[in-house]
């Protein structure tokens, strides 16, 4: 008869089981918040240390040098000086305690441990340092949010925000779902009905808490048709205040890119203003004039704020959006002054997402002229009109 295969029996695992004091116990799992500190894990472990079964089961104190010069990257004069030395302690899970003591222990050399060690206890000096007052409602806006391996998933947005905000409600984020359709973008129902979707959810979720004082600080993370996203910059406006985040695609991350260089923007106004004025914002791509004059006619009075060298991945600083939000406000204010407030504006975006959210967020609904925001749609050719403000 064929025996089925089992672990090892817990003895064979317990690391320092009876060498380690009660006290060093206690500060290894303060240090590491009561989770496994095996890079990429994070594991709670708390029900064990409550439930009385550390070292049965999960929460396991293991040792990076072995209490004995035979065990694990053993060593005869520093094993028994760092026997009870919680810089040489790590707390696992029981996976990756069997993995780094018996499974892979040529893989996992003291450097490395301590490596992971170290990481994941400033992780957790990080967190603890934040003040209360850092509390930031999360607003999360975009197509497939439930998915784990999503931008937009919530492990990606924490570690975007932190160390200068945490999320106020942990996991329990303000999500501004898109509702799923049949329809294609390049019909007119489809912009429709994500708007109506997009302000109601805003008015029941975001909407009376703001005007309640109730949020006092957004953290804006958004993968969504630029329409969508100037519209959501409109309802979001620019009295509370929020950091609007974009997603870098190399690397990937949510985080600014404080050490890259600088955008250099450029302006072009028109020579004569007799026609319908059009706004070209181009930064994610270049917009040729053709392409203008075939959505809304030959004699478009076009104003641009464009990148010198637009591509998709362009906005890495902060300063750059604190930049292009500054410079379009005054080429609104040039733009109404040329054509008068009542003059519907044509916006042609190209823009990144916070870049396209801060559009709306910038212009005053009160003060500056009508918008009017095309999207570009390869079923129809070139831009459609989609989005009245």
């Amino acid at each position: 008869m064929i025996k089925a295969k089992t672990n090892p029996p817990v003895t064979a695992l317990r690391s320092g089981a009876s060498t380690v004091t009660p006290t060093t116990r206690q500060v290894l799992w303060a240090r590491a918040a009561g989770r496994c500190q095996y890079e990429g894990c994070n594991k709670p472990l708390i029900g064990d240390l409550i439930s009385g079964n550390e070292d049965r089961n999960f929460g396991f104190v293991a040792h990076i040098v072995a209490e004995t010069p035979k065990g694990p990257r053993g060593d005869a004069i520093r094993s028994p000086l760092l026997v009870n030395d919680v810089a040489n302690l790590m707390l696992l899970c029981h996976v990756h305690h069997k993995l780094i003591d018996v499974d892979a222990v040529d893989d996992h050399p003291e450097a490395r441990l301590l490596d992971m060690k170290r990481a994941h206890e400033n992780r957790i000096d990080i967190v603890g340092d934040i003040a209360a007052d850092r509390a930031s409602h999360v607003v999360r806006f975009g197509a497939q949010i439930g998915r784990r391996e999503s931008p937009l998933s919530y492990e990606a947005i924490a570690a975007a925000m932190l160390p200068e905000h945490y999320p106020a409600h942990g996991r329990d984020l303000i999500d501004l779902e898109m509702l799923g359709c049949t329809l294609r973008d390049d019909e007119d129902a489809y912009w429709q009905l994500h708007r109506t979707n997009l302000e109601r959810q805003f008015s029941a979720k975001i909407g009376d808490r703001l005007e309640r004082r109730a949020i006092r600080h957004l953290s804006v993370f958004a993968l969504a048709p630029q329409p969508l996203l100037v519209l959501l910059g409109r309802l979001l406006g620019d009295i509370t205040p929020m950091v609007v985040h974009q997603l870098q695609r190399e690397p990937q991350t949510w985080r600014w890119q404080s050490d890259t260089p600088r955008i250099a923007f450029r302006e072009r106004h028109p020579d004569a203003t007799s026609g319908l004025p059009a706004l070209v914002l181009g930064m994610s791509a270049t917009l040729t004039d053709d392409r203008i004059h075939k959505a809304i006619g030959p004699d478009a009075s076009i104003w641009a704020l464009e990148a010198e060298n637009p591509h998709n991945d362009i906005l890495k600083r902060a300063d750059d959006l604190a930049a292009f939000r500054t410079r379009l406000r005054t080429m609104l204010d040039r733009i109404k002054a040329a054509h008068g407030q009542d003059t519907p504006l044509h916006v042609f975006p190209a823009l990144p997402v916070s870049a396209a959210i801060e559009v709306g967020r910038v212009t005053m609904p009160k003060a500056d002229m009508p918008m009017v925001i095309y999207d570009q749609n390869r079923h129809r050719g070139g831009f459609i009109r989609t989005i009245e403000l």
